[in-house]
């Protein structure tokens, strides 16, 4: 099978006919894509605990009355579920964090939990547990079997769009509204 263009800082559209129960109506944003396979984490699939109580699991000090705290942590995909994943704005003050785009860097160092915990907190930023991985591969034929639709990332989607809103916007972006995707697009 050829190799498809990298999709590092694209996002993964699940297509209605999704079956996995994890990505039905999911949006990816993928980190990682290359020969070996891919990494990416779930933006629009919350989990019951918000950015408070995961710093509070972590014993970090939470400071009061700030909304930060209030932000859904999302589960990120099926995989690592306890290991924490921070997509945020770029600032050079994050030395442990990897610049996935010019609007986007990742990191798994507690350091920048620490810095919420401080109220230095990225201006924007987004907390998963978990991840989703394809070994090599996978992710192409998931593409040639029509379960995804592709789009270069947008950080006012994976930022600021209201999560219920997520899979929506993206396919907007895309050029059409969600309903018009059909259970079986792209098969003849």
């Amino acid at each position: 099978m050829e190799a498809l263009t990298n999709l590092q800082n694209h996002f993964l559209i699940a297509m209605p006919s999704m079956d996995d129960p994890f990505f039905q109506r999911s949006v990816t944003y993928i980190c990682e894509h290359n020969d070996e396979g891919a990494m990416g984490l779930v933006i629009n699939q919350p989990v019951e605990l918000n950015v408070a109580k995961v710093l509070e699991q972590l014993e970090i000090v939470v400071p009061e009355h700030s909304r930060m705290f209030d932000r859904q942590v999302f589960a990120g995909g099926p995989l690592a579920r306890d290991r924490g994943f921070v997509l945020h704005s770029p600032d050079d003050e994050w030395r442990s964090s990897a610049r996935l785009s010019d609007d986007v860097m990742i990191t798994t160092s507690k350091d920048i939990l620490e810095a919420m915990g401080r109220g230095d907190a990225p201006a924007s930023f987004l907390l998963t547990l978990g991840y989703a991985g394809w070994e090599a591969g996978q992710l192409e034929q998931e593409l040639a079997d029509n379960s995804w639709l592709t789009l270069p990332a947008d950080p006012e989607i994976l930022f600021n769009t209201p999560i219920n809103e997520r899979w929506q916007k993206a396919t907007e972006k895309l050029g059409f509204q969600a309903w018009q995707l059909g259970p079986g697009a792209g098969h003849a």
